[in-house]
């Protein structure tokens, strides 16, 4: 892993479509950017942050999120994420995070990762499944 400078930026954008909607989880919720959704996107972007500074072989995992979902964004908008590294601890990372469609924010808050031999986590999971 090349040093990860704080700063550093990612961002993932999509126009929201059914599969991204509440009531796709459930008929009952609302036709608009489930939070599962936008989360997975400020996730994304966060990975796109980082990117360029992994070596072969090398991943990430999400391992701890916060964030409020505060605006309701609609099928057909274009939703964008945004991730900034603002702490890295060896191979940990915190970022902040942002979500935001056409017309405003829509969510914020903030995400932790860590960087990992990709092989040797999968090995790891091999072992579990085993069990």
């Amino acid at each position: 892993m090349k040093p990860i400078p704080p700063g550093a930026k990612g961002t993932h954008a999509k126009l929201v479509a059914a599969a991204d909607l509440a009531s796709h989880l459930d008929p009952s919720l609302a036709a608009v950017l489930s939070t599962p959704t936008m989360i997975a996107m400020m996730e994304q972007a966060a990975i796109e942050a980082i990117k360029p500074f992994l070596d072969a072989g090398e991943s990430s995992v999400g391992m701890s999120i916060e964030v409020s979902h505060t605006a309701a964004t609609p099928p057909g908008h274009r939703a964008r994420a945004e991730a900034e590294v603002t702490k890295v601890e060896g191979r940990r990372l915190e970022f902040a995070v942002r979500a935001f469609d056409d017309v405003e924010q829509i969510g914020s808050g903030s995400h932790r990762r860590a960087v990992i031999d990709a092989a040797k986590f999968n090995d790891r999971l091999k072992t579990k499944q085993k069990s």
